[in-house]
């Protein structure tokens, strides 16, 4: 710039080019011009000012803000990257209940976050197209300054490859990433607005290259969505497995979540009181009768049958048997069958989910399953759903589900369902659709009827029944636990080492 502005002179005041200014010649023709023009002592005031600039900073004063501006470029560029970096991860990690709650609490750039993320496939489209657009222009423009200043252009290039390709790594990928995890709630709501004009910015892009996006997966068969559950089923039992292990919960509290987990997957055949277990009387038994089976069985209700069990009408209660009866009134009498209250009948792959919302909202305490022939094949009450999510809950001496006996043994009642058992064990016993109790189990395992004493080996496990009505298993020994478990703990370090 300094040359151009040094020729123009020159030309107006017929000397030689700016090429050769500094030469005796040009310093003694050009005061003489200048001075018939504007004064011998002016003119020799001004060039004398104008030479000693240009003699000082002349062409190193361009290089210099060449250099100068185009770091300052680059700085920019950088700083943009590490923005669309940091975008990617703070948006899509931020779960949308968190953002309907920033939204509610009113928090700046809540509504301009809520907007981008109704949106996830333009948001992504945005976020790429202005990363990738700021990263090839600060690889070209540090190519094209490295080689201004280099001989070499090869060496130019590999220099302005190698030093962007690091610089991106670390301050544009990696730690904006890395803060952005750490804080993906308060850095989504400050960059949301930015983010929207950075959309609004380069919009004929995002809209190409988001209808462009959405036809290849049209044609590869790729998923609408691009997000996904915050956390799957998986992660939260792996959550609640690394809470007890670090002490934020107690056995009680994980096996509670775990059940809870489980229920909305459970079906009413593996919760129900099977028909064997079942007792009921018939509609043609006196109130006597039937409150002696309550207080013999320990019930507060009773199915009511009308000749054979497949055939339930319904359910008395041990109150209204003793209440409205007018008990121990002969001259009033009442019939058992007026007092029967009706019940549902429900099939046994019925979901438990939805078996307790229909029973509270019909305010039913006892229902009746059936199989796909209509037989009766048990019972399923309130108090059974609420131990699926609470727990077994004992009355009197009755004894627990699942006992640990000491010596890497517990003792399991048959009627435990096989989910219950390998989480409370921490086992890995095979669910099959055949069986859902570890009687099941065992009689599958064994192909046969077993008697008591009998064992089977599965895993390392050594499982003995323990006692037996019947054909029925009331009990089984699982022994061989510790082992299992230092087995399992040794495979994963295994695992982890190979990783490593």
């Amino acid at each position: 710039m300094s040359l151009s502005v040094l020729d123009s002179l020159a030309t107006a005041v017929g000397t030689a080019p700016a090429a050769t200014v500094g030469s005796d010649a040009t310093a003694a023709a050009v005061p003489g011009r200048v001075t018939e023009l504007l004064g011998a002592g002016l003119a020799a005031e001004l060039f004398g000012a104008g030479l000693a600039a240009v003699e000082v900073f002349g062409t190193e004063l361009s290089d210099a803000a060449f250099a100068v501006i185009g770091g300052l470029v680059l700085f920019v560029l950088l700083g943009l990257s590490a923005f669309f970096s940091s975008s990617e991860i703070a948006m899509f990690s931020l779960p949308s209940h968190r953002v309907e709650a920033v939204v509610s609490e009113r928090k700046r750039g809540a509504k301009t976050l809520q907007s981008l993320k109704q949106d996830p496939h333009r948001l992504l489209v945005t976020i790429l197209v202005g990363n990738n657009l700021v990263n090839i222009a600060m690889s070209s423009i540090a190519t094209g300054l490295l080689a201004y200043f280099m001989s070499s252009q090869g060496r130019a290039v590999a220099v302005a490859t190698f030093g962007v390709t690091a610089l991106v790594l670390l301050f544009g990928e990696s730690a904006p990433k890395s803060y952005a995890v750490d804080n993906s709630e308060p850095w989504a709501l400050r960059i949301a607005r930015p983010l929207k004009f950075a959309e609004t910015l380069l919009l004929p892009l995002v809209v190409l290259f988001d209808y462009l996006t959405r036809a290849v997966n049209k044609v590869t068969g790729g998923r609408a969505a691009i997000e996904e559950s915050y956390v799957t089923r998986q992660e939260i039992r792996d959550m609640i497995k690394t809470g007890e292990r670090e002490g934020v919960l107690d056995q009680e509290e994980r096996e509670m979540l775990q059940r809870t987990l489980r229920f909305n997957r459970t079906i009413v055949k593996e919760v129900m009181t099977p028909r064997l277990d079942m007792t009921a009387v018939p509609k043609d038994a006196s109130i006597e009768e039937a409150i002696e089976t309550c207080v013999q069985s320990n019930h507060e209700r009773l199915p009511v049958y009308d000749g054979e069990l497949d055939n339930i009408l319904g359910v008395v209660h041990i109150n209204d048997l003793i209440r409205d009866s007018n008990y121990g009134d002969d001259d009033t009498p009442v019939d058992l069958e007026s007092l029967i209250e009706p019940t549902l009948h429900v099939p046994e792959t019925k979901n438990v989910d939805d078996l307790l919302t229909e029973m509270r909202e019909q305010r039913l305490n006892m229902v009746i399953v059936i199989d796909e022939f209509g037989t009766t094949e048990g019972l399923v009450t309130m108090e059974d759903l609420v131990e699926e999510i609470v727990g077994e809950i004992l009355e009197g001496g009755e004894a627990e589900p699942i006992e640990f006996v000491g010596d890497g043994a517990a003792v399991v009642k048959g009627e435990v369902n096989i989910d219950e058992v390998n989480d409370s064990l921490g086992i890995e016993l095979p669910e099959g659709e055949e069986f859902e109790t570890i009687a099941g189990f065992i009689f599958n395992r064994a192909g046969r009827l077993v008697e008591q004493g009998e064992r089977i080996e599965y895993d390392g496990l050594t499982i003995r029944v323990e006692q037996v009505e019947n054909t029925r298993i009331l009990k089984a020994r699982i022994s061989g636990l510790d082992a299992y478990h230092e087995e399992a703990e040794g495979g994963e370090a295994a695992d982890v080492e190979a990783v490593e």
